[in-house]
């Protein structure tokens, strides 16, 4: 959990979506609470207190709630005085930024088949097992000599979305988030998995490299 203090009566919350996973708590729901008595609110209101010094006591409070594409959860709370009219004022709203749909199909550069292997052999050992729920289409082409990791229609409300986004960097980089040069692996590259690249690689290759010694953890 990070703290920021905006002015001196806003600050913004910024929150791990796996904190959130861990805590079972669903950012849907929230909006039909009542956050006087959430413990979860509570606790953000007295870290708040105890970090940046924001003090809530007889104020209303604006609360404003979205989620990032990269696997964040951000809060902006407003506090006012009671003495001000808040009549027309939500006690909690919540927003959800649009995303262009550019950034819901990206495409992973793996600079060799061993590479691919290593990230599946890691999927395997996590949270990340099933990325079912991740994106409609998962495939992999080979292209000049290098591996490519396609994901088509990513669900950004994907409970290890940030999981997934932080683990893939340590074994691929990002390098398009271009329909166009999708279409140009799809028509020149050559299909290793058009669908299911991940839990293919983990059936036909991880069993089989983990039992010969060939990847390394």
């Amino acid at each position: 959990m990070r703290i920021k203090r905006l002015t001196e009566n806003k600050i913004q919350i910024i929150l791990d979506i796996d904190e959130l996973v861990k805590k079972n708590i669903n950012i849907h729901t929230l909006a039909k609470t009542n956050f006087e008595k959430n413990t979860f609110f509570k606790s953000m209101l007295n870290e708040a207190e105890k970090q940046v010094g924001f003090k809530v006591k007889d104020c209303r409070l604006l609360i404003e709630a979205y989620s990032t594409s990269d696997g964040y959860v951000i809060f902006n709370l407003t506090k006012y005085k009671n003495e001000i009219d808040t009549s027309n004022i939500k006690k909690l709203k919540f927003k959800r930024k649009k995303l262009d749909n550019n950034y819901k199909n990206t495409i992973y550069l793996f600079n060799n088949f061993e590479e691919f292997c290593n990230f599946c052999l890691y999927c395997s050992k996590s949270n990340l097992l099933d990325l079912k729920g991740f994106s409609k289409n998962i495939a992999l082409y080979e292209y000049k000599n290098a591996y490519y990791l396609l994901f088509s229609s990513i669900n950004v409300d994907y409970p290890y979305l940030n999981l997934f986004y932080s683990s893939i960097s340590e074994f691929a980089n990002l390098t398009s988030t271009s329909l166009v040069f999708k279409s140009k692996l799809i028509e020149h590259g050559k299909p290793i998995f058009k669908s299911n690249a991940i839990k293919k690689g983990i059936q036909y290759f991880v069993g089989k490299e983990e039992k010969n010694g060939v990847i390394s953890g």
